[in-house]
């Protein structure tokens, strides 16, 4: 039986003060949300401990949004999992494009930090997906399909996500349209030796377009920018309807 998970991903967004006050805002919407549905908030480090700690005993699990693929050592402004796990940290965002496009991140050291997370009891969101140019050239399949094989290398399907982030719909407003997003999902799923993992959408989601998007078959959850920076917006997102 395959989860439905519900991340956001704050990214560089919100002081320890900011985040709490959307803490105040946003937690009396659980009572409305069913039991079936993971919610995770994906955070900057400054506010993993005070999350944390306001969010123990409730039902939202906290994300990181980056884990180095080293136990230790010399590696300046980086972090591990034993230090993400001693705050109560349970998912972590792997491969982002920003991180690709940024930081030089590859599917490689992509690989590296997703057996790291796992290793350190981490669930890992292993983020794809291609670019305007290469959605344009017709490689979308090819590199979705490239960046699973290298980066799946050696790391256990049923203790992971994977969200289809297309490069061209992240912050731009641009929605890939929820049925192509389901064709390019099952496509990835087809792929997977482990038919349940879960299997997230990512890119400009909002709150008028989530209920759409969650009523196509293979899509498990969605990662969420901007519209998870705000309560209502977000409350409405992981609230969404079954029946639109």
């Amino acid at each position: 039986m395959r989860r439905t998970v519900i991340a956001g991903n704050w990214k560089m967004y919100k002081t320890q003060a900011e985040a709490l006050e959307f803490l105040k805002a946003f937690v009396p919407h659980l009572d409305n949300t069913p039991d079936n549905r993971e919610i995770v908030l994906c955070i900057p480090f400054t506010d993993l401990a005070m999350m944390s700690m306001n969010l123990h005993g409730s039902r939202v699990r906290i994300g990181a949004q980056n884990v180095h693929w080293a136990e230790c050592g010399a590696f300046t402004g980086e972090i591990s999992g034993a230090m993400l796990t001693e705050l109560g940290v349970r998912y972590v965002v792997v491969g982002h494009s920003e991180r690709r496009q940024y930081f030089g991140e590859t599917d490689v050291t992509v690989n590296l930090r997703l057996k790291a997370a796992q290793k350190a009891g981490l669930i890992p969101i292993f983020c794809v997906g291609e670019t305007k140019q290469q959605r344009d050239a017709d490689e979308t399949e090819a590199l979705i399909f490239h960046q699973l094989q290298v980066g799946l290398e050696g790391v256990d399907l049923s203790q992971l996500v994977i969200a289809y982030e297309p490069i061209w719909a992240i912050g731009t407003g641009e929605t890939c349209e929820a049925k192509e997003a389901n064709r390019v999902i099952g496509l990835i799923r087809g792929q997977l030796s482990y038919s349940n993992v879960p299997i997230q959408y990512g890119g400009s989601v909002k709150p008028d377009n989530i209920d759409t998007i969650m009523a196509e078959t293979e899509i498990d959850g969605v990662l969420v920018g901007g519209a998870s920076l705000e309560s209502e917006s977000f409350s409405r997102i992981i609230n969404y309807s079954e029946s639109p």
